[in-house]
């Protein structure tokens, strides 16, 4: 296939920006979305060309790192599913593909698509642990979980902070992100002795990172490659609510 693409590029997150026009031939509908950008800048290396810069690890829908917006989606058109799980063959010959960052002040741009997402990690660093003593590991039946119970806060737990969801949001909030951590720890009787702080500390966090409000349209969760339910969210919110009325640990 013959592809066009128009790649934004941008030095670092204090220099502007723009869309750059490039041309790729014989592009095997076999190759993932990213493989097609390796066959890019290994063009524009052989021209002595700066690649385009871009976050990307394990390739296999797992470690959340790629992070693309593709004509106009997160991750591009294929529903429930990463960057890296994109093939060419969700495109057509002589199709032209936007490519850009995600879009949201909480995610500043590194460098072209590389965006800095810091931001999830302090989240996670103000409450989305479960504090235990160190040692060995406890029999793995030795807490006895409801298995609806154990499978909804896997579901939660299939999470993997690619930041979708708030580059789909016209708001760029992180709810569902923060509410699928909440909710994975909440609902399981190892984590639910700190639910109160956890909801009051990550929620402050959150909010001070500068993310913006949720609105409950729900394209956050359509655009997710896990498809972590909205249930999250209304899960969070009354473990915030709850916490709030009845806890001080956290002023505002």
């Amino acid at each position: 296939m013959k592809i066009n693409l128009k790649v934004w590029r941008q030095k670092n997150s204090n220099t502007a920006g723009k869309l750059v026009e490039y041309q790729l031939d014989n592009v095997s509908e076999d190759m993932s979305f990213l493989e097609m950008f390796d066959v890019l800048n290994d063009s524009l290396t052989r021209k002595g060309e700066d690649p385009v810069t871009f976050d990307h690890d394990c390739r296999e829908g797992i470690c959340g790192t790629c992070s693309m917006y593709i004509n106009g989606r997160a991750h591009g058109p294929q529903t429930g599913a990463t960057t890296c799980q994109l093939h060419m063959r969700s495109f057509n010959d002589g199709d032209t593909i936007v490519v850009e960052p995600w879009r949201a002040r909480s995610f500043p741009v590194i460098k072209d698509l590389m965006v800095d997402r810091a931001a999830f990690d302090r989240i996670i660093q103000s409450g989305g642990y479960v504090s235990v003593n160190t040692g060995s590991a406890r029999d793995a039946n030795e807490i006895l979980i409801p298995r609806t119970i154990a499978d909804e806060a896997m579901d939660a737990a299939a999470c993997i902070g690619c930041g979708a969801c708030v580059a789909a949001c016209k708001n760029a909030s992180a709810m569902l992100f923060v509410s699928a951590k909440v909710s994975q720890l909440a609902i399981l009787p190892q984590g639910h002795s700190e639910h109160k702080e956890r909801a009051e500390r990550m929620v402050a966090q959150m909010d001070a990172e500068g993310f913006g409000a949720c609105s409950f349209t729900g394209a956050c969760s359509v655009e997710c490659p896990k498809s972590i339910s909205l249930d999250h969210i209304a899960r969070m919110n009354r473990e915030y609510l709850g916490a709030k009325i009845s806890s001080d640990n956290v002023n505002g």
